[in-house]
């Protein structure tokens, strides 16, 4: 027996099963403590019960996704109007050292995945789906480029990356606290700032979204990813390359979030542009989750485990023995480490509730809580894209 979902009935079910991941996270103590997000709960859950349902022969089920491009497109646009270079200059030297060092571990992850890809006989791009795509890139990116993968004749690459960037989110919030503990205690490091109760960087004075200036940001967000998708067929056509549409909208969002700054600071409202963002990935990841066809990765479960591992294992001692060092030695560093590991294996709330974890026993880092989520909500992809584009183009 089948049954055919069609677009309506399916964008309902993806906002039902994330509202029911929201419930999830908040009741369960495992799901909250790893900051596993909602639409990943929702949408691995219905995924399970399809895959039993299709297992036995009881129910096979058929979703039209054809929405899901949309909300994909939406987000990654977000993301780039929050690229404000002003907030660069405000990170100084030490954001510039963190962001390159977000850039070589994604080129690592890809040299990691790739190589051993190769070493269980695999293809490339799969191994390439279990490293920055979904390590650095998180679910978001996993999801965007999974599809973009199988559309280049690569089955299975969505479920892979899905598969990856939930081992990796979940190791991401179990190792980031005890390697940063070691740091700590081996250097006997203090924090340098007064306990004022401050842990959070200060954010913008509440107020009321205005619908005139929601309007804009949708005028604004529209705007790059018309342009976006013509700027990524363009280039797609003229040189051979891959580029998505979102990317191509991501990186006209950049440019326009710039341009905006130097004329009127005032016309992109972040308060707004996030509630967007939050909605469009929260349906985005629900919808491209309960799609995914577990039964298609059963045969790849070790060597994806394996994979992850060694991402694991690389990200910790690079972030002990190079990171640490490179940022100064001292407990802003450590904590920063902290962050790195959170967003380099899986998504930057991760990061913060490593940071805030260790900051709650040891004392608070200002420095560590301004530059980890300018850098792994939206500076991080300036790199790390590029690199996984490049590799798609390299071995497709």
């Amino acid at each position: 027996m089948t049954l055919v979902l069609n677009q309506v009935t399916t964008l309902f079910l993806a906002i039902a099963l994330l509202t029911l991941g929201m419930l999830l996270v908040k009741k369960v103590g495992f799901l909250k403590k790893f900051c596993i997000p909602a639409p990943v709960v929702g949408g691995l859950l219905f995924a399970i019960f399809a895959t039993v349902f299709k297992s036995f022969g009881w129910l096979e089920i058929t979703l039209d996704t054809s929405l899901q491009s949309l909300f994909m497109l939406t987000f990654f646009t977000t993301v780039g109007l929050g690229a404000s270079f002003k907030l660069i200059k405000l990170g100084g030297k030490l954001l510039v050292i963190y962001w390159l060092a977000c850039g070589f571990l994604a080129l690592a992850q890809n040299t990691i995945g790739v190589s051993m890809a190769y070493l269980f006989d695999l293809h490339p791009l799969i191994g390439m789906m279990a490293g920055a795509v979904s390590m650095e890139g998180g679910h978001g990116a996993a999801t965007a480029f999974g599809q973009t993968i199988e559309d280049l004749g690569i089955q299975s690459a969505l479920s892979i990356g899905i598969a990856a960037a939930t081992f990796g989110l979940v190791a991401g919030g179990l190792v980031g606290g005890p390697t940063v503990k070691y740091l700590i205690s081996k250097h006997n490091l203090k924090p340098s700032e007064i306990d004022d109760g401050i842990g959070m960087p200060v954010g913008e004075t509440e107020k009321p979204i205005q619908t005139d200036a929601f309007f804009t940001q949708i005028l604004l967000i529209t705007l790059c990813m018309a342009l976006g998708t013509y700027l990524g067929d363009l280039f797609s056509a003229a040189t051979g390359f891959v580029l998505p549409g979102y990317v191509g909208a991501m990186f006209v969002a950049v440019i326009v979030r710039n341009i905006m700054d130097k004329l009127n600071p005032k016309t992109v409202d972040m308060k707004s542009i996030g509630l967007i963002s939050d909605v469009s990935l929260g349906i985005f990841l629900s919808m491209a989750l309960m799609s995914i066809k577990l039964w298609e990765v059963a045969d790849l479960a070790l060597p994806l485990l394996i994979i992850v591992f060694v991402q694991v294992v690389f990200i910790v001692l690079f972030g002990i023995f190079v990171l640490f060092r490179l940022l100064g030695k001292n407990y802003d560093a450590a904590i920063m480490v902290a962050g790195f590991t959170g967003h380099g294996l899986g998504a930057t709330p991760n990061a913060m509730a490593n940071m805030a974890a260790v900051t709650e026993r040891f004392g608070p880092s200002r420095t560590a809580f301004l530059i980890v989520p300018i850098v792994g909500a939206f500076l991080i992809d300036v790199f790390a894209i590029p690199i996984i584009i490049t590799t798609i183009n390299l071995f497709h």
